[in-house]
């Protein structure tokens, strides 16, 4: 501030001498008076504008640079925190995928694991049931053997039975019928009540 108040103090001075080497010029041209006088207060109202110009220029111009300055200062502070937080975010994004592939590949490995596993159960699970299905069909071949057994022992009773039954019919004849019924009756009659 001092030194804009010494520019100011400098620019002044200059002024007034300016003013008062043209008030000497017109007196030693020695024009009239009235000319001159005119001549004077031309230049006294251009050195008094232009010490108001300086002055508003002073006054005015550096807080608005000041400002201007505090707003570039502010808005390049941000920019540099937004670019240190954007190297920051490509940084944990970067590391992030760097993990991701080591992730990935452990689940890979994870999965081959697992399928090789569930594979080995499968075929354990796939033996024990054939074992199971053999040992059912077994079973129930076994049953089906007893019951034709058993379905052809009544075949051939039936059939043994059918053949004596047609054997009995050829040779039986009336007189032989009656032959039987006698013997029959003999033996009734051959046995206490």
């Amino acid at each position: 501030m001092n030194r804009l108040f010494s520019i100011f103090r400098g620019f002044l001075a200059s002024i007034l001498f300016l003013g008062f080497a043209v008030v000497a010029l017109a007196a030693e041209e020695g024009n009239s008076s009235e000319q001159s006088t005119g001549e004077v207060f031309k230049w006294i109202h251009f050195a008094i504008i232009v010490v108001l110009v300086f002055w508003l220029c002073l006054k005015v111009l550096p807080p608005y640079f000041r400002g201007n300055a505090e707003k570039i200062s502010t808005a390049i502070n941000k920019a540099t925190a937004a670019r240190a937080e954007a190297e920051k975010q490509l940084k944990e994004a970067a590391a992030k995928l760097t993990r991701l592939e080591q992730e990935i590949k452990q689940f890979k490995d994870q999965a081959l694991r697992d399928s090789a596993a569930e594979l080995e159960r499968l075929r354990g699970l796939t033996k024990t049931d054939v074992e199971k299905v053999t040992a059912a069909a077994k079973v129930e071949i076994e049953a089906a053997e007893r019951a034709a057994r058993v379905e052809l022992k009544a075949l051939a009773a039936k059939l043994a039975v059918d053949r004596a039954e047609s054997m009995v019919s050829t040779q039986m004849t009336p007189g032989v019928q009656e032959a039987m019924i006698n013997n029959f009756v003999q033996t009734l009659q051959g046995r206490p009540n």
